[in-house]
């Protein structure tokens, strides 16, 4: 009986353990602003849901600077009538006209259409490096895995650890390489481009209108204040990194993928089908090569 209760007491430490670790995700690395909520699921991990009402929506961004980097979360968006509303996770080096930012932009829809995902590179302020792709999943059905991995020579999209777009640096295009940036994630009105260029606002009978966040993971190179960095003893794993074959998300065989290079914020075309070659053929570094 003695080791049975022993046992018994070892899992349920190990579970709070589980449950701490896990439930400090947000506070250990996130400033919150505006409406932003957490809750525990029964396995003790930490939910962040970031609210949007009429008086303000809500976001959290990081406490550390990093310079490259792997930045994965989980994210479950916002059910049924979402148009006009903006779900993002991104780094940013700031609000500056010449800012560097990696973008992951979920933009709502009209219940019963495709979520279109848009993805983009700023690098001294040039942001028209814009790919949206329609997600070929229901992503406020349940949670799905975003990841952004960041080093000196690529940019790498990633969801449920299917490469979606690669961008690779070129010499004659610019490149965030040496401003630190913050990783933040947001829900905010985006009525005036989001959804079919801006024609449908949001239906603020809806509201409020929530994001749920949880399991995020950051392996990053940390910039300090003097201006250098420390990188962990694993950023040999994306430091250098280059998608295999594999790891692609089998695009062309999933019905509702879409892609476009054109700036949907300056009023361009909404996405159009991409063929198979399409990716392969593209020389603003969709693929890496």
């Amino acid at each position: 009986m003695a080791r049975w209760s022993h046992l018994a007491a070892l899992a349920v430490a190990l579970a709070l353990l589980r449950a701490a670790s896990s439930a400090s995700w947000l506070n250990e690395n996130f400033n919150t602003d505006g409406n932003v909520q957490t809750y525990y699921e029964a396995s003790g991990d930490q939910v962040t849901k970031v609210m949007l009402d009429q008086r303000s929506g809500g976001g959290f961004n990081s406490y550390n600077q990093y310079l490259f980097g792997e930045f994965t979360i989980q994210m479950k968006l916002i059910p049924g009538n979402s148009a006009g509303t903006v779900s993002s996770f991104y780094l940013t080096s700031g609000e500056g006209d010449d800012h560097d930012e990696i973008d992951m932009e979920f933009m709502g829809n009209s219940s019963g259409n495709p979520v279109v995902l848009n993805t983009n590179v700023w690098a001294h302020g040039d942001g028209k490096k814009e790919h949206q792709f329609y997600l070929w999943f229901d992503p406020a059905a349940d949670y799905h895995t975003y990841t952004i991995i960041w080093n000196p020579e690529n940019i790498i999209f990633k969801v449920d650890g299917n490469v979606i777009r690669c961008f690779k640096r070129y010499a004659d295009l610019p490149y965030p390489n040496s401003r630190p940036m913050k990783v933040h994630a947001t829900l905010w009105d985006g009525s005036y481009w989001a959804t079919e260029k801006g024609k449908v606002p949001i239906d603020w009978s809806g509201a409020p209108f929530a994001v749920s966040y949880r399991d995020y993971s950051a392996d990053a190179c940390v910039s300090s204040s003097g201006g250098g960095s420390s990188c962990p003893s694993t950023s040999g794993q994306w430091m250098n990194r280059q998608p295999s074959d594999a790891e692609w998300a089998p695009l062309g065989g999933r019905s509702a993928t879409t892609c476009t290079t054109t700036t949907a914020r300056m009023g361009g075309a909404s996405p159009t089908a991409c063929p198979p070659s399409a990716a392969a053929a593209d020389p603003s570094g969709l693929h890496c090569s």
